[in-house]
């Protein structure tokens, strides 16, 4: 068996390492600005260039963005998104994801979640109730992402996360169309309620009922969420 030689990483590579691990770890939060590049070329002892080729290669894979002039913000704790983003995935194929994930995650939640998760939840869904048109789609995904969360899942938590951008693109498209209901209790009041009573069945079959209603509206039979 012919195998080719293993050959050292090339010093970009091992600055792409340290910088995924300060984004994995947390100790860079999302959406927040990395620190700026004279302080990062000071701390790791590179050149500008080699830190460049290292940001760019983390941007491609959807982890941070770079912005000309205003710096550089962490947007993913993985590389899922950016392969999703590439994927080229439909808003049916997300949907049919969401279908995957979302019964499981509203089930695992009633099975999991502490007072701090639901407490979490309800303060989603207020928030969600009172917003506007211009901000109830961020209130809307926020809701699901925090029950989410309270599956306690961070592999599930992680895959799911990287489906919010599209399901906000989703979210956007349907809230401008004529009949969308805002208020609908499956997937939302209901879940919390099931996720209040421990109930792992009823928040599952709550989720997925949203989720049918959905795809329904997505059809254009039937105004849902």
């Amino acid at each position: 068996m012919a195998l080719d030689p293993v050959h050292q990483s090339s010093l970009s590579d091992q600055v792409v390492d340290r910088l995924r691990a300060e984004i994995v770890g947390g100790r860079w939060p999302l959406d927040e600005r990395i620190p700026p590049e004279p302080e990062l070329m000071a701390a790791l002892g590179v050149a500008r260039g080699t830190l460049r080729e290292a940001l760019r290669a983390l941007q491609y894979t959807g982890m941070i963005e770079i912005r000309r002039g205003d710096g550089t913000f962490v947007r993913a704790r993985s590389e899922v998104p950016g392969a999703l983003a590439r994927s080229g995935a439909s808003l049916a194929e997300v949907l049919e994801a969401r279908a995957a994930l979302e019964p499981e995650l509203a089930r695992l939640a009633a099975m999991r979640a502490d007072a701090a998760d639901r407490d979490r939840i309800e303060a989603a869904l207020r928030v969600r109730s009172a917003a506007d048109d211009a901000h109830w789609v961020d209130a809307d995904v926020a809701v699901h992402e925090a029950i989410a969360s309270a599956a306690h899942n961070p592999i599930l938590f992680e895959v799911y996360t990287a489906l919010l951008p599209r399901l906000r693109e989703s979210m956007g498209a349907s809230l401008a169309r004529e009949g969308f209901r805002r208020d609908e209790p499956r997937g939302h009041d209901e879940v919390l309620a099931a996720i209040r009573a421990g109930d792992p069945e009823a928040a599952a079959a709550s989720a997925r009922a949203n989720l049918s209603a959905t795809a329904e509206w997505d059809l254009g039979e039937s105004p849902a969420e």
